[in-house]
């Protein structure tokens, strides 16, 4: 299978295809959203498939983890989301743990069922309109903790304060676990055994969910797939890393009907860690996994998620022969694996969009002709 995704709207727009016409900023908001849409199926539609209805969501509020960002940001782009960021430290002390806190939910009926009858009013005539909960969680502790711990410190206390840090991931993962139940309690979740992106990776649909003893009308947490990575452990050691992090989300990960693990960091070395989690289906291969030893670890029991290196989009001259190389040369090395690629982190190619057109033609010849 072949996806893109995380592009970089700001430098796409071609032939006002991407400018929004309507005043109204509910209406912009809705737009933006169809014309991203057909903008994708017209020219970044790898093996893309869209629903056949409207989704009109469930508002859920919650009062958060109890910590806000205190970050210096730096654009080199100023309509880029793409930026630097330089977080100031609050958890210093192991007293500082106890500022995370449990969110806690609130299920909006008034603002669910007025965003139902404005999306139906405006659109049923075209698609039927559905109100749709929460398909999954992006659950990533570490991404968070970073944030509020500072990077350099909470790589250094790994080693220097051990028992600090096994606190505080357990207390995240504690605030996660009680969250995701109150989702499940106010039935605002949402089966993602469809067209949903899955973890870092793509398309959800499975034979496999939900299981035979499902609820209909009301999904359930181990209904649906989960996922967890721990990008920021890169280059940290397997053991570590099962220490730190993995023993820590296999709470998390337990919970969830199937299971995707990983997002940037590099997996290729630490498979037989991951074999540790029962529901593990598919598992993230970063431009930095080296595709054979991925592929001979993972076999045909897990799908090899590749990621090919947006860099490739972003040098000074567009080479579209290299980026067919590269993919070809990567479908090679892990022939015989069950392979979904993935183009993500996509920060820019230099306004020039047909770069990304190309690639993405390109991708599924690649993909058709390795078959």
């Amino acid at each position: 299978m072949v996806w893109l995704n995380e592009r970089p709207w700001h430098e796409l727009n071609v032939n006002d295809e991407l400018t929004l016409r309507c005043e109204d900023e509910w209406a912009r908001g809705l737009e933006q959203e169809f014309r991203r849409l057909l903008y994708s199926w017209n020219h970044l539609r790898g093996d893309m498939i869209v629903s056949d209805y409207i989704s009109s969501p469930i508002v859920i509020y919650d009062t958060g983890f109890g910590l806000s960002e205190d970050v210096d940001i730096v654009r080199t782009d100023a309509a880029s989301t793409v930026v630097s960021r330089h977080f100031h430290p609050q958890i210093i002390e192991p007293k500082d743990i106890e500022k995370i806190r449990t969110p806690e939910l609130t299920l909006d009926e008034a603002t669910t069922a007025r965003e139902y009858e404005q999306r139906s009013e405006l659109l049923a005539d075209i698609l039927p309109v559905r109100k749709v909960g929460s398909k999954g969680y992006w659950f990533t502790p570490w991404d968070n903790l970073i944030r509020f711990w500072g990077v350099e410190q909470a790589m250094m206390d790994l080693v220097l304060r051990p028992e600090m840090v096994n606190a505080a991931v357990s207390r995240w993962v504690d605030a996660s676990l009680c969250m995701i139940e109150q989702w499940e309690a106010l039935n605002a979740l949402a089966l993602n055994d469809d067209n949903t992106r899955v973890g870092s990776g793509g398309y959800g649909y499975t034979k496999a969910l939900p299981p035979a003893d499902a609820i209909p009308g009301r999904a359930r947490i181990r209904d649906l797939w989960g996922c967890s990575n721990a990008q920021i452990f890169s280059e940290v050691s397997p053991a570590m890393h099962w220490e730190f992090a993995l023993r820590h989300e296999m709470r998390w990960l337990e919970r969830w009907g199937l299971t995707y693990y990983g997002c940037c960091e590099p997996l290729d070395g630490k498979v037989e860690m991951l074999r540790r989690i029962p529901n593990l289906r598919k598992v993230s291969m970063s431009p930095k996994a080296d595709p054979a030893r991925g592929a001979e670890a993972l076999g045909r029991q897990y799908v090899y998620s590749m990621k090919p290196n947006p860099a490739i989009l972003a040098e000074d001259t567009w080479r579209p022969e290299r980026a067919r190389h590269a993919l070809k040369e990567a479908l090679e090395r892990t022939r015989g694996c069950n392979v979904e690629v993935i183009m993500k982190d996509i920060s820019t190619v230099r306004y020039q969009p047909q770069r990304l057109w190309d690639w993405a033609r390109m991708a599924v010849e690649v993909a058709l002709d390795s078959d």
